[in-house]
């Protein structure tokens, strides 16, 4: 990872566990259906004021379609879900369930032959299996309905966030990261906006609920998407993705000494163990030599 690439992981880092904080605010504000609607229309109309601004044209010929499933998922699926289960879950919460992305990024991914498996990497979804029911089983609030609906709805949001990535990186590779993610945000918004029908915006927005919008839409997606549809690109889809753990670390801090969220000490450990789980499944940590992977079948030309 060069000087470049590295700038842009650790900027992702810390806008998007950041992110959690102002998500909050925007969902009090707006509800779960216009925070993620009104956010991605702002995301895509900043990159669209700024492509015009600087004269640079657009090139869409990869076409509709899989932009529209990078929106369906990457955006409106995993940001829908997210902001629907955060006030149920917390902070923390949430963020710990967020690092579980690059596990099923990389099951998503030996499913269409893209990667490879290794022992560490199934030893490594296992582990996260176990993490996740830790963190599900032994919480510091009383498990409701509320939080098993928040916790599943936040699992959901990981399942379409991996899947939407490990889309863009195996069709969208070599199409412009403004392109992609302003095709994504569009198609996401366009998506979301008939949930307003279903959650419309509780009573009129605050000063600081506008502001936490605008944030969200200029700051964590315009230009945080940008760099990570760059990433996707430059070091492969399950290496950008693991900017999650990083993430999660920055959002659970976020969630303990700001907003003074409790966890269990199981949780404390489940998270642990989702962390371990994770660097095995990415090869961070090995359990033998890359020569014992195992060489996944050709993909399918269907």
């Amino acid at each position: 990872m060069n000087a470049k690439d590295l700038s842009a992981y650790l900027f992702l880092a810390i806008a998007w566990g950041l992110s959690f904080l102002v998500m909050t605010q925007a969902v009090q504000g707006f509800g779960w259906a216009g925070a993620v609607s009104f956010r991605a229309f702002i995301a895509a109309a900043t990159l669209l004021a700024i492509t015009r601004a600087m004269r640079r044209k657009l090139d869409f010929s990869c076409g509709i379609k899989p932009l529209v499933i990078v929106g369906a998922t990457t955006v409106a699926g995993q940001l829908v879900f997210l902001a629907y289960g955060l006030p149920l879950i917390g902070t923390a919460m949430s963020a710990i369930l967020v690092a579980t992305i690059p596990v099923f990024s990389m099951l998503i991914a030996r499913f269409w032959g893209v990667e490879q498996l290794t022992a560490g990497a199934v030893a490594g979804i296992a582990l996260g299996a176990v993490g996740i029911i830790l963190l599900v089983g032994f919480p510091a609030v009383p498990v409701t309905s509320g939080f098993l609906t928040g916790c599943a709805v936040t699992l959901g949001s990981t399942l379409c966030a991996a899947y939407g990535s490990v889309y863009a990186g195996r069709r969208l590779k070599g199409v412009g990261s403004i392109e992609v993610t302003i095709g994504a945000f569009l198609s996401g918004g366009l998506l979301t906006l008939p949930l307003l029908l279903v959650e419309s915006v509780p009573a009129l927005p605050t000063a600081l609920d506008f502001l936490a919008i605008a944030t969200l839409g200029v700051l964590m997606s315009a230009a945080t998407y940008v760099l990570y549809f760059r990433l996707i690109n430059t070091i492969g889809p399950t290496r950008a993705i693991s900017v999650e753990f990083a993430v999660t670390g920055v959002a659970v801090l976020v969630g303990t000494l700001i907003l003074r969220e409790p966890l269990s000490l199981p949780q404390l450990f489940g998270a642990g163990v989702i962390g371990v789980g994770c660097a095995l499944v990415l090869g961070i940590v090995r359990l033998r030599p890359a020569k014992s992977a195992v060489t996944p079948p050709a993909a399918s030309s269907g």
